[in-house]
């Protein structure tokens, strides 16, 4: 039998048969990794580990000592959740049960349950746990499979469409239960050692609003009781924090029904907030050698056509018919900042041209996965798109990759990096493909930047270095992206002239060092806790006069401090009152103006952590605003210990 070459994590290469497995190659690594596997991921995907191997794969072998263990036994605990279902509930049929970064769901038909109905359901999960029954794959013929899933349609829509031409199919069987499922999975039911359910909901078949309602389940599992509690005190936090909670409690945004779902609207204070990203985007911008461009709100879709977009992503598109010719309202900026580019003569010497727009672009997600500001039909992109030679990629990407950088400084955020390729559905050859992805892998190994894998989940014109932000509570939120294109200057035809004076095609660089401000925004109110940084907050400073015979003096001051966002409480409480409001609003600075005060000419600061200096002179308090907001500093610290 002839062999296969597979790539190791540290990069070394091994030979195995062809036809192996992933436990065939741990145990060519060595017997006691062999017995320990769990688990592999192949090319960047989990699997099972008697998943084959290919010629050339990339292989990760997966033990209980993994990243990627929790997620393979969370997807056991789906199956516990949907076993211990069908004991309590024999008429319910499954549909499917995946894990997430949090834990696992499964969505079901054909019964009635509702929040009250998960207690009882988690504790035959837990039963289950206690029996700690084996998990066992084994393989079904297609006929088998069939005729065991005769009455459920969901899961036979996958058997005709994901697993369309596979004669013998994966099932994973526990004691008096068995799933329709490619795994991977742990041993047995008593590797997992806790299990709460979360809470229930409804959602569409494959995510479509014209399929079928059926019932999701949310849970999560880990390997201790201890790591649940801990998880669970962190859930709790992230309630605390939600932005759609503290958007309203502190007049940020709002998304009301009469307006239509995923369509925010902004607020006075929001707006402040938006208006301070915008300005510090446009800094970095200006200072990398931008230009600032606008495009309108919608295209006919002919330019949609020629970008592509139109065959990639025409069922998420707003469509409209204007004196029987078709528009689109713009799902992205990209087909007009070629368009711009393309109505000039460019030299070599002109390259590279770079433009930047906060473009409001609209997508059709699905009613179902709308959420807050995190997934809307309307958001803004603090886009940029880039022209340059081949042999300037590089060195732009370099740029880019500082400015995202130092966007994480600004705002004291940590980031994971990935390197997203090719989709299934793309446009452009294979050669121009593995330039692009050589180009970004060659940036992110001389940089020395540790980065995943993430097969396939390039743009559909190009791959990408995509940065999730992590928040305060370690929660992963999609950012900032670079990508590379030398797709649609072809579909374009742009061109350049060279220093041979001939006709030559530039590459096209995208990038945003936010992702979308809806989504940033949201990530910042929750990471912050609502606390903002001076700079960012709404109400910067709040003057609390003791007395009404104090009001001339604070709005005196507030005319000192007119650089600023600073508004006089007026209202005729006491001075506890206002100190308590002003710190449930998140202000940073309170100035308490008295009797005393007015005299002498001064102020007493007050910070939101109850911090307090008397005496202060005004000139010098205002000093201090302008250095602390010129620096964009995280936290208050006028009064710093």
């Amino acid at each position: 039998m002839s062999e296969i070459v597979v790539t190791l994590p540290d990069g070394s290469e091994l030979s195995v048969e062809e036809g192996a497995t992933v436990a065939d190659v741990a145990y060519e690594i060595g017997p006691g990794l062999g017995k320990d596997t769990v688990a592999g991921v192949v090319d960047g995907e989990l699997v099972d580990k008697a998943a084959p191997v290919h010629d050339g794969a990339q292989v990760v072998i997966v033990t209980d000592q993994s990243d990627e263990y929790l997620r393979v036994l969370r997807h056991t605990a789906a199956h516990v959740f949907a076993q211990a279902l069908q004991r309590l509930h024999p008429e319910a049929k499954l549909a499917i049960g995946p894990p997430t970064d949090e834990g696992f769901y499964y969505d079901v038909t054909d019964v009635d349950l509702d929040a009250d109905d998960l207690e009882a359901i988690e504790a035959e999960m837990e039963s289950i746990l206690e029996e700690d029954l084996p998990v066992e794959r084994e393989l079904r013929s297609r006929e088998e499979a069939l005729e065991l899933y005769e009455d459920n349609p969901y899961k036979r829509d996958i058997l005709e469409n994901e697993a369309a031409g596979d004669e013998e199919l994966s099932f994973y069987v526990q004691g008096d239960f068995e799933d329709l499922c490619k795994g991977p999975h742990v041993e047995s039911t008593g590797e997992i050692g806790a299990v709460q359910l979360l809470n229930i909901s409804s959602a569409y078949w494959r995510g479509d609003e014209d399929n079928e309602t059926l019932t999701r389940v949310y849970g999560t599992a880990f390997e201790s009781e201890k790591d649940l509690e801990e998880y669970m005190e962190l859930r709790a936090e992230a309630e605390e924090r939600d932005h759609r909670k503290l958007g309203q409690e502190m007049d940020l945004f709002s998304i009301p029904e009469v307006t239509g779902p995923g369509l925010p609207l902004y607020h006075p204070n929001g707006k402040k907030i938006l208006d301070e990203l915008s300005g510090f985007a446009e800094s970095l911008n200006v200072d990398a050698g931008y230009d600032p461009v606008e495009t309108p709100h919608l295209f006919r879709t002919e330019l949609w056509k020629k970008s592509g977009h139109y065959d990639n992503y025409v069922d998420d598109m707003f469509l409209l018919d204007v004196n029987d010719e078709e528009y689109g309202l713009k799902p992205m900026n990209c087909p007009g900042h070629a368009t711009i580019f393309d109505q000039h003569s460019w030299s070599y010497r002109d390259l590279p041209v770079r433009y930047f727009e906060d473009g409001k672009v609209y997508r059709k997600e699905q009613r179902g996965e709308l959420s807050g500001l995190s997934r809307v039909w309307s958001f803004t992109i603090d886009d940029g798109h880039l022209f340059c030679r081949p042999e300037q990629i590089e060195a732009e990407i370099r740029q880019v990759m500082d400015s995202i950088y130092e966007v994480l400084e600004t705002f004291g955020l940590e980031a994971h990096v990935a390197l997203a390729t090719r989709p299934e559905k793309s446009v452009g050859s294979d050669e121009i493909w593995e330039q692009s992805e050589t180009q970004l892998r060659s940036v992110l190994d001389n940089q020395n930047i540790d980065y995943d894998l993430e097969p396939g989940d390039g743009a559909f014109y190009g791959p990408k270095i995509d940065f999730a932000f992590e928040d305060a509570l370690g929660r992963k939120w999609d950012g900032p992206t670079v990508q590379v294109d030398f797709n649609m200057p072809e579909r374009f035809d742009l061109t350049y002239t060279g220093e041979d004076n001939e006709e030559h095609r530039p590459v096209m660089i995208h990038r945003a060092l936010y992702g979308s401000y809806e989504r940033f925004f949201m990530v910042l109110i929750e990471h912050f806790d609502g606390k903002f940084p001076l700079w960012l907050a709404p109400e910067q400073v709040r003057i609390l006069p003791i007395s009404d015979d104090q009001l001339g003096y604070a709005h005196r001051v507030k005319n000192e401090l007119s650089e600023f966002r600073v508004d006089v409480e007026d209202r005729s409480w006491t001075l506890g009152r206002k100190i308590r409001e002003a710190q449930e609003d998140n202000v940073p600075y309170m100035l308490v103006v008295g009797e005393n005060e007015a005299e002498s000419g001064t102020i007493s600061v007050r910070d939101r952590k109850e911090r307090e200096e008397q005496d202060v002179a005004v000139e010098a308090f205002r000093e201090h605003l302008d250095a602390e907001y010129g620096e964009k500093r995280l936290e208050p610290d006028f009064l710093a210990d």
